[in-house]
């Protein structure tokens, strides 16, 4: 069986370090590219039919919306064959202490009993939050690994630390 690597990450504006940046490369991204190199597992990005704005702020506005009204975006699309893996390392931004609603309707949409999931977030100081406890709640059937949790500004140097986590998940 096979690794699938599903994410959500948002380029634009971002708040990065305490300033806002614009990327032309979400830092979730960058890290599930950093896992494929070493998992050689297949990519899918998880994106929203209605994107967030490319404004930071208006973006923050919209996320939290979402979150608060307990909101599933409707995806543009959804890998065609989930059955074939039996490892999922699940990628997200923290977004308030948890994962974007899209990573929820991702979720939701698939009964993922007996599937391996690894999660790993990007974030600004938070961490994973209550991700992992909220993956456990959507996923009961699922074992959850424990998440690695990425420094968005440091992602880039995030790889002896990547690498580490892979090697604890064997």
């Amino acid at each position: 069986m096979a690794g699938l690597i599903v994410y959500f990450s948002r380029r634009h504006q971002n708040y990065v370090n305490g300033v806002i940046r614009d990327l032309k490369v979400g830092n979730t991204e960058i890290a599930a590219r950093m896992i494929q190199k070493h998992t050689k597992a297949d990519l899918f990005r998880i994106e929203p039919l209605q994107e967030y704005s490319k404004d930071y702020n208006e973006c923050i506005a919209q996320a939290q919306a979402d979150q608060r009204r307990d909101a599933r975006p409707e995806l543009k699309s959804y890998p065609e064959e989930i059955e074939k893996y039996d490892t999922i390392y699940l990628g997200y931004p923290n977004y308030w202490s948890t994962m974007p609603m899209a990573v929820f309707t991702f979720l939701e949409h698939y009964d993922l009993t007996g599937k391996r999931i690894c999660p790993f977030c990007t974030h600004e100081g938070s961490g994973m939050g209550s991700s992992e406890t909220d993956i456990r709640k959507i996923c009961p059937g699922a074992a959850v690994e424990k998440g690695l949790a990425i420094h968005g500004a440091e992602v880039d140097k995030a790889e002896p630390e990547t690498e580490k986590w892979l090697e604890s998940l064997r």
